[in-house]
């Protein structure tokens, strides 16, 4: 089916095609119809499906008609948990809209000072997409005026809920037209999430994508076992150094470790930059645009951090640390794989850490092969049930190595932290 069939205005489908983009993802071709209808909708979708374009698409439908009320505020409310996943929002409203007469789209997030807030917040706004913290605190200034609003997307609810933003959520609800088109997206609609989107909608059709996308079919996952930090360090060194790897995101618990991984891979000589919460906007801006632009070969994000992260070249995504909650390996390994092509998910896992890989495989229902890099072997792992099939090898990268020179607690025993000349800094590119 092409986007032409679904209904949409002769701008918008002029857009989507000079995007580079003719047949719609399932999520799109199930969501668009019955957006463009006015239903309420419940999505369950996982990133990379297109999710963002299943929304926003019938959206700038929406605006191509004047509005009947009159007002300054916006027609079309996005809210997303972070500010990078605000940003991709806003890109994608800018592109399909970019055929569309006198669509002002603004982001109003963290990290963006307020004086520049306030001024794009005085003119008329068509399209706003918040992160609720922020937006929240410009309502509170009288900032905000929801008297035209027409439809309010929540994407990604669920993180949004694990993060903590439901009284921020129900206090925007409140403040919103009662007739309002309502669209939730979350990767699943169970739990909380469901009571809180039954509570948010009206008569709303749920639709849930369930495709090889989603259940990461594409995606070659792959569990190694380690000894401490610095046996992790000699393993992603073995897999960056591969042919085959374009770029990379290596996630951690913490921003420290962000830090200190990034500075020990450009120790080793890699393009690498720490992406996480302590970075302004400015920092987060100018590391994203170097990693779509290519200076970057790794990046090295928390969770929270990543969210909203959309480059297709990242080939390869690597679990540092295991994510606390079992959900969140669904999405980490999601920033792989993108637009149809294959990557690898590597996870690094202590002798500990058997517990949450089994959450995560209950999760998935899916179980993770044990890969063991000759020369790179643990010393102790634990003992797990082989999973039915034939056991596969990794790819044979090259021959083992020495440890080599790292930064911070990473470094090798005995080494010396050194910088090669010439090569980009971790802490400079933030």
């Amino acid at each position: 089916m092409p986007f032409a069939a679904l209904g949409l205005c002769p701008a918008i489908a002029k857009a989507v095609a000079a995007a580079g983009y003719t047949e719609p993802t399932p999520v799109q071709a199930a969501a668009i119809p019955a957006a463009l209808a006015g239903q309420d909708l419940l999505v369950s979708a996982q990133t990379g499906t297109g999710k963002t374009a299943a929304f926003m698409l019938p959206a700038l439908a929406r605006l191509a008609n004047p509005s009947e009320v009159r007002s300054y505020g916006p027609r079309v409310l996005v809210l997303t948990p972070t500010r990078e996943l605000a940003l991709q929002v806003t890109r994608a409203a800018e592109t399909y809209g970019k055929f569309l007469r006198r669509v002002r789209v603004v982001s109003i997030l963290g990290g963006m000072p307020y004086p520049v807030q306030n001024r794009l917040l005085k003119g008329p706004v068509d399209i706003l997409v918040a992160t609720p913290g922020r937006l929240i605190d410009h309502m509170r200034s009288g900032r905000i005026d929801f008297a035209r609003l027409e439809i309010l997307v929540l994407d990604e609810a669920d993180r949004m809920l694990d993060m903590g933003f439901i009284e921020d959520i129900e206090t925007v609800v409140a403040a919103t037209p009662a007739s309002r088109q309502t669209v939730l997206f979350s990767a699943t609609l169970d739990g909380s999430v469901g009571t809180l989107a039954r509570r948010l909608t009206r008569d709303a059709r749920r639709i849930d994508i369930s495709n090889a996308r989603t259940r990461h079919e594409n995606i070659e996952q792959v569990l190694h076992y380690a000894d401490d930090q610095r046996h992790k360090m000699r393993l992603i060194d073995h897999y960056l150094r591969g042919v085959d790897v374009d770029q990379a995101i290596v996630f951690t618990a913490t921003k420290r470790s962000a830090d200190e991984v990034a500075d020990a891979l450009v120790s080793q000589g890699f393009a690498a930059a720490a992406l996480h919460g302590d970075m302004n906007q400015g920092q987060r801006n100018r590391t994203l645009g170097n990693m779509r632009r290519g200076n970057l070969k790794v990046l090295v994000a928390t969770d929270v951090a990543a969210r909203g992260i959309d480059v297709q070249t990242i080939t390869h995504v690597f679990n540092f640390d295991l994510p606390r909650a079992a959900e969140d390996y669904v999405h980490r390994i999601g920033r792989t794989g993108r637009a149809g092509r294959c990557g690898i998910a590597v996870s690094l896992a202590g002798a500990r850490d058997h517990g949450q890989v089994r959450q995560i495989e209950r999760l998935t229902t899916r179980a993770i092969r044990v890969h063991v890099v000759p020369g790179l072997e643990p010393r102790i792992a634990p003992t797990r049930r082989a999973p039915a099939g034939p056991t596969r090898r990794p790819p044979n990268r090259g021959a083992a190595f020495a440890p080599r020179q790292g930064a911070g607690r990473f470094a090798a025993a005995g080494a010396k932290t050194a910088r090669p000349a010439g090569k980009p800094t971790a802490r400079g590119a933030r």
